[in-house]
């Protein structure tokens, strides 16, 4: 549901008088000319991490080589402050980029604000009975389509074979295994797993674990309260208070990489996004055997990890539509994911590509694939996004000690509660 004529009208506004700056700064207004070649300049706002940006780049080159008359503005935006940044952009109607790499849960808040160009019959999307049921599930919003799957992902568990098998500790199966490893870890001088402290993603294999979630959009209820929620940061403050795990509340990815890379803890759960990054590290260089994965750890009452990944949007201001289409249409084609899963083992959206020999025998994309295919799926609605935000402040206090797992749990209905006040949510 849309958050109310008033903001919505605005927003239109805002994106129709943006249409005469656009996202780009090219003299040219994008369109096919009389030949239908394309022309113009199409800004892109990668969300790629340090170790996969170079390739996306040099895959937006090639889409020039293709069509000479199109320059790419090729920007690399942190991740962590691309949303907040894409809309003081594009609600100001001024900076916005013409094509942005969005992640799963943002789409539906950004179309829900107006910012996104709908894709239906245009010619970025193609082939829409090759992508992935779960993945082309993330890019709908109120019956319109506003992003084309790029890469699909979910967490697994991440551990280093050597450091496991010198303590004569079995890959764990729940969060209680890990737990109970931690005397064995020790006489090694080992932590057993990192936890991330500082993103609330990485609640969500606890939360699923003990059977809940975040809410259940279906029935329009907050569940984040419900007992579920509570267990979840039980386990997560368990992990911490009995030494099993290594935490943080900043600064999470370079402290868990570096933690994880050196050797310094034995498990982690991290994605395919991961994988890259992992390998340059001193305890996997040179030796990538040594990289396990696995299913993330069961908790109390069953397993699970939530469904991720990257689209590509259209800004609704772009004044290159046509080659913004275009763009998108090359950067989630076959030719296109087949590379990236060969380079970056990034999982690809199309069911074709994984009949491809190369992709096949991607050992990381063996193990992912099946992860996918049982992942979770996350609320898609416009709020999604923003549930995060509590989550992550009452982490941060379970693992920093400053509040008990079932006041955390009640702190974050009442948070969603605000959030969702407008939507009927109970």
């Amino acid at each position: 549901m849309r958050r109310g004529i008033g903001t919505t009208a605005l927003v239109a506004a805002l994106a129709l008088a943006a249409t005469a700056c656009g996202g780009s700064d090219g003299g040219d207004d994008g369109k096919k000319g009389s030949n239908g070649e394309l022309s113009g300049t199409v800004e892109f706002w990668d969300t790629s991490n340090d170790a996969e940006k170079a390739f996306f780049k040099k895959v937006a080159e090639d889409f020039e080589k293709k069509h000479p008359k199109v320059q790419v503005k090729y920007v690399n935006v942190p991740f962590g402050e691309a949303s907040n940044k894409f809309k003081n952009a594009a609600g100001g109607g001024s900076g916005a980029p013409d094509v942005i790499r969005t992640e799963v849960a943002w789409v539906a808040d950004f179309a829900n604000l107006g910012y996104l160009a709908p894709l239906d019959d245009t010619s970025a999307v193609e082939d829409k009975d090759d992508f992935l049921e779960q993945a082309w599930g993330s890019t709908q919003f109120e019956g319109k389509t506003y992003g084309v799957p790029q890469v699909i992902d979910t967490l697994a568990l991440f551990y280093n074979k050597e450091l496991m098998e010198k303590a004569g500790v079995e890959v764990p199966e729940s969060f209680a295994d890990i737990k109970n490893s931690t005397e064995k870890f020790e006489k090694e001088g080992v932590t057993p797993f990192y936890l991330r402290g500082d993103d609330a993603y990485f609640v969500l294999p606890f939360l699923y674990g003990e059977g809940g979630d975040m809410v259940d959009a279906d029935a329009k209820k907050i569940t984040i309260d419900d007992p579920a929620g509570a267990k979840a940061f039980e386990t997560i403050k368990d992990l911490v208070d009995s030494k099993a795990a290594l935490t943080d509340v900043t600064d999470g990815w370079e402290n868990m990489q570096k933690a994880f890379k050196d050797g310094k803890v034995a498990m982690m759960l991290n994605g395919p996004w991961a994988i890259e990054d992992t390998l340059a590290g001193k305890q996997f260089k040179g030796k990538e055997d040594n990289l396990g994965v696995a299913a993330v750890p069961a908790g109390s009452a069953g397993q699970g990890a939530p469904q991720g990944g990257h689209n590509l949007s259209v800004y609704a201001g772009s004044d290159n539509l046509d080659a913004s289409y275009e763009f998108v249409k090359y950067m989630s084609s076959a030719e296109v994911q087949k590379r990236v899963t060969e380079e970056l083992s990034l999982l690809p959206t199309r069911a074709s590509v994984y009949e491809e020999q190369t992709v096949k025998d991607n050992r990381m994309v063996q193990f992912f694939k099946p992860a996918v295919d049982k992942a979770v799926e996350r609320p898609w609605i416009a709020q999604g996004n923003s549930l995060f935000e509590p989550l992550r402040v009452q982490l941060a206090d379970v693992v920093s000690g400053k509040t008990e797992p079932k006041d955390a749990a009640k702190k974050a209905g009442e948070e969603y509660a605000k959030l969702l006040k407008d939507e009927d949510y109970k």
